[in-house]
């Protein structure tokens, strides 16, 4: 039976394999604002519902989308505590400037 911290790992690892793709990072730009049904998705992203759906199965397994059906439609918002849980993942990282060394990455 996986542990609490295990399920956590592997919630962040999903979630940041769901942030590595351009047309799902455009998906979540979208659903900032409100909910929206996968037509209205492609519609604006221009792309069909088939490739859509397979970008949509990632970010819900993930968990950083929730979605809900209504008749025919599923209609799919943000779900804000995955991004909180990745969020605070990054924030234990924030003070490593004050405890490391110069890196020979900030020349970049």
């Amino acid at each position: 039976m996986p542990t609490p911290s295990t399920i956590s790992k592997n919630s962040i690892i999903a979630g940041f394999h769901a942030l590595s793709e351009p047309l799902r990072i455009k998906v979540l730009e979208l659903l900032q604002d409100r909910e929206l049904c996968v037509c209205e998705l492609c519609d604006i992203l221009k792309v069909s519902q088939s490739k859509l759906s397979f970008h949509l199965k990632t970010l819900k397994e993930a968990h950083l989308v929730c979605f809900r059906q209504e008749g025919r439609w599923i209609y799919y918002s943000l779900n804000p505590s995955q991004f909180n849980l990745l969020k605070q993942y990054l924030e234990r990282y924030n003070n490593l400037n004050q405890i490391l060394p110069a890196s020979p990455c900030d020349d970049d």
